[in-house]
């Protein structure tokens, strides 16, 4: 924990300034219990920016490519970051994000899967509404609002949690959580 709260404080000392970074809705964030944490994905910038302006520590679940590279590797699981092989139902992953829910951490999750190269929403994947639906955490949405230029202003916007009990009563599907988390981004977006 003394390690992530240096390196939270070093890197916001360096990219709040540079991206002149304004938080909103921070109050709609919980301030205990299980979090599932919804963001669309415009760079490799975006985990440290939630991590930095989230009022909690973020655990994030990242590409298994990433764990190949040594010193990253490192920190990443210094920092409680864990891989995920994509393009496949990697049980292991769902297993560890479920078990960080269920213990009241909050899991950051990017639904589309990979970054937008143009900067649109996509399509989120099964995976997102998966951990919305078999968790009992509060589904909040968040926006990452661009560009990542130095010296231009970068809106992160958290949004109030989703509603889970009508959905869960309607037992919709994975697809259909998905679809719903990314449209709550979309309208954060559309602020």
């Amino acid at each position: 924990m003394a390690l992530y709260t240096f390196a939270r404080s070093v890197v916001a000392g360096i990219l709040k300034p540079t991206y002149r970074v304004k938080v909103e809705g921070i109050e709609n964030f919980p301030k205990e219990g299980g979090v599932f944490l919804c963001a669309n994905h415009i760079s490799n910038f975006d985990p440290p920016i939630v991590g930095i302006t989230a009022p909690r520590q973020v655990l994030f679940m990242a590409k298994a490519e990433l764990f190949k590279i040594p010193v990253l590797k490192t920190l990443l699981k210094d920092f409680g970051t864990f891989p995920v092989n994509r393009g496949g139902s990697d049980r292991e992953a769902l297993r560890t994000g479920l078990k960080i829910l269920k213990e009241g951490n909050v899991l950051g999750f990017f639904p589309e899967g990979t970054r937008s190269k143009n900067g649109e929403l996509g399509k989120g994947q099964s995976g997102a509404g998966f951990f919305a639906l078999r968790s009992n955490a509060a589904v909040v949405p968040c926006a990452i609002v661009g560009p990542y230029k130095p010296f231009h202003t970068l809106r992160v916007i958290y949004g109030n949690p989703i509603n889970m009990e009508e959905y869960r009563a309607k037992k919709i599907t994975t697809e259909e959580m998905s679809a719903i988390i990314m449209e709550e981004i979309g309208k954060l977006l559309k602020k």
